[in-house]
């Protein structure tokens, strides 16, 4: 337990000290771009200088690596600590496991949806008071939102560089073990006499935890301020007189998540006194109703929460259409939890399907598990398309008009609808958490040699957590894929500010716009390869790390001498911080030097907005190609892990078998799948859109 503690702490220090350093670099940049960037009109006549705007973009960016640092290390801190709690409980009963594995990773969710929810509170009132906002010929309240970009870019830049680094790591020590491990020496998964277990336990801490934790802030930071900076803009064409509901909705939305979360997570209880077999209920199911639980209450909280904020008697009628966009955003949800659960989980069909193709060999279950991965991507592009549709068509016709008598409130309803989707954000997360303390708490069972029947309990647990683990990764790629839409929109408003002309649509006729998005799907398939193969390179060492200590040492398999856990843990460590730099880098650095060099292309052929042109084009490639990537490749990944599952309850010849052997190896490929480069992608996604938003000026 010690060890796995150690480790996980050791490695997260070291970690965020690489990333630290690079987000000051990074901090440096951005004074620089801002002292000398041009300033917007409605700066000017606030009196906002470029060097205070500079000082202000700098300290948010800071302030959001910080509290996205923070979120990734409570998540650590919590896993660390329950793993032990959880495997004591499984030896009593099913149901107290899965109520301490639940709850600690409610606490774990709400601290993270908190922070992030008081850091934009506590950013947004100091510069309201600070620059004096609505005072004569200062800063108008609508346009304060903007200043909070700066925020968002440095939580997802904190959360890109530890979801690489923490899913390099934990894979890559997952693979190595398995390999070696399971299909060469036939012991089970988690046992004490593989060198590469403590690395593969920390892994799940660093990687899943951590990471995951940084992640969802990054998410609900991103929503937030997009959907505040969409509400001030409405509420300014609109002229309506008291805009700041329409600008603290979004806070007061993901307050309420705090409190219905609280309440689905409190409704799972213990039942201490119940026997070990009559206890291994369901997990997902019990999960499930406090999903709904929430479900409802989020509703009747969102409900309340439009008539109170967003009532105004210019549209009296409008505040009913953006709850129905808020509805469709809680639908949008629960089809995206419903849809991975389908693909992901061992009682539907694509799972057997896929579990039964293991039974000809390791190349059938390789293609079967591309091929429902692939298929996989239909289904949530769908509901995707019919939410933005929806949402936007509720807004336009809420009756909210500019002077002009056009309608304003189509991109409003699709901020709403993504509130909608995050509204339940605290519980989704506690899913998330819930999986990779199952998962610690199964090897914590395994090395300590317990009972078969508790180690089945903890299996049960574990299996769930793949699924719920992966439900909470299509979760955030659908609020990545309406968070994106909403900074793509912002990214055009800002540049229309700056350029002070109309930008509102980007034609992809005109040839150097088409390229750049093809430079944007490009940089989407590049990192998804990079990502990859540094989990690919990691694991290759920790194979023959593992195959040399079983040489060297053949008392390992009979337990007359000890694993040096510790080497396994030093090179996963080290090669992790080494390998997360270059995809990380190219994700910064595309976007940046497109658009500056199309930048230059446009002022010697005459066309000043070219390079705004064509990063946009790349923003919005991007984002496409990179939802469908993600899609694949978590769910392609999350599905080979319980077809393993599967077939490790007795199905299709049980472990040790050759389907079983089969099964390992479509696991151990769908590991940097669903576990690095996914969950980096949707990310990245968001982290385009924020850093193409700050860095604006640049492009023109």
């Amino acid at each position: 337990m010690d060890a796995i503690r150690d480790g996980a702490e050791g490695f997260f220090r070291t970690q965020y000290g690489t990333i630290s350093k690079m987000a000051l670099l990074l901090a440096l940049v951005i004074l620089f771009i801002y002292l000398f960037r041009n300033t917007t009109p409605q700066q000017e006549s606030s009196g906002l200088g470029r060097s205070t705007s500079a000082y202000i973009t700098v300290a948010a960016f800071l302030l959001g690596a910080l509290c996205s640092g923070i979120a990734g290390y409570v998540g650590m801190w919590v896993s660390v600590r329950a793993n032990v709690r959880v495997s004591s409980a499984a030896r009593r009963s099913a149901r107290e496991a899965l109520q301490i594995a639940v709850r600690a990773g409610g606490f774990s969710a709400l601290v993270v949806v908190g922070m992030a929810v008081i850091g934009i509170a506590i950013l947004y009132a100091t510069f309201y008071v600070w620059l004096g906002v609505d005072s004569q010929g200062s800063m108008k309240v609508t346009d304060l939102p903007l200043l909070l970009v700066g925020y968002g870019f440095g939580a997802s830049f904190v959360a890109l560089f530890a979801q690489l680094g923490g899913g390099i790591y934990t894979k890559a020590a997952d693979v190595g073990a398995d390999l070696v491990g399971k299909v060469e020496q036939g012991i089970p998964e988690d046992d004490p006499r593989n060198p590469a277990v403590i690395a593969d336990l920390v892994g799940d801490n660093v990687g899943d935890c951590a990471a995951r934790g940084a992640d969802l802030f990054e998410s609900i930071a991103a929503e937030i301020i997009s959907a505040m900076i969409l509400g001030g803009t409405m509420a300014r064409h609109c002229k309506i007189e008291d805009p700041s509901g329409f600008i603290l909705f979004p806070l007061v939305i993901h307050s309420f998540d705090l409190v219905i979360s609280s309440v689905g997570i409190l409704s799972i209880r213990g039942k201490r006194d119940s026997s070990l077999k009559s206890s291994i209920e369901d997990p997902m199911a019990i999960l499930q109703k406090g999903y709904s639980l929430t479900i409802v209450l989020s509703v009747l909280t969102f409900g309340l929460s439009t008539r109170w904020l967003l009532y105004t008697e210019r549209a009296p009628s409008a505040w009913f259409n953006f709850a129905l966009c808020g509805l469709v955003g809680i639908i949008t949800a629960y089809a995206f939890v419903w849809i991975t659960k389908y693909y992901t989980d061992y009682k539907h069909e694509p799972v057997r399907t896929l579990a039964l193709a293991s039974t000809t060999g390791h190349g059938t279950n390789i293609i079967a598990g591309v091929s429902l991965g692939l298929e996989s991507t239909a289904l949530p592009v769908l509901v995707i398309s019919l939410s933005i549709v929806s949402a936007f068509w509720l807004g336009h016709t809420s009756g909210l008009v500019d002077e002009d008598g056009n309608p304003t409130g189509g991109l409003f309803g699709t901020a709403v609808a993504t509130m909608g989707m995050l509204s339940t954000a605290a519980y989704i997360l506690t899913m998330d958490m819930f999986g990779p303390i199952a998962d610690n708490a199964g090897g914590i069972v395994e090395m300590s040699q317990q009972p078969e029947s508790v180690r089945e309990i903890t299996d049960v647990l574990d299996a769930v957590g793949n699924t719920t683990k992966a439900t909470t990764k299509g979760f955030a790629i659908g609020s990545a894929a309406l968070a994106s839409f909403l900074l793509f929109s912002a990214y055009m408003d800002e540049v229309a500010a700056f350029a002070q002309e109309p930008f509102k649509q980007v034609d992809i006729a005109i040839p150097e716009v088409f390229v750049g998005g093809l430079l944007g799907s490009m940089l989407i398939f590049l990192f998804s390869a990079w990502a990859c193969a540094a989990v690919g390179r990691t694991a290759q060492e920790v194979v023959n790390e593992v195959r040399r200590q079983f040489i060297e040492r053949p008392g390992i398999m009979d337990y007359k001498e000890k694993p040096d856990y510790g080497r396994c843990v030093a090179i996963v460590a080290s090669a992790s911080l080494r390998e997360m730099i270059k995809p990380g880098a190219l994700a910064i650095v595309s976007p940046i030097a497109v658009g500056f060099l199309f930048r230059i292309l446009g002022y010697y052929t005459g066309h000043p907005l070219l390079g705004a042109k064509v990063v946009a084009a790349m923003l919005m490639f991007a984002t496409v190609s990179g939802i469908l990537m993600a899609l694949f490749l978590n769910t392609a990944g999350g599905a080979w892990d319980n077809a393993k599952k599967y077939i490790e309850t007795g199905a299709l010849g049980g472990k040790g078998s050759e389907c079983h052997k089969a099964a390992v190896t479509g696991d151990t490929v769908g590991d940097p799948f669903k576990d690095t480069a996914g969950p980096s992608l949707h990310v990245l996604i968001k982290m385009l859109a924020t850093i193409t938003l700050v860095m604006a000026p640049i492009f023109l």
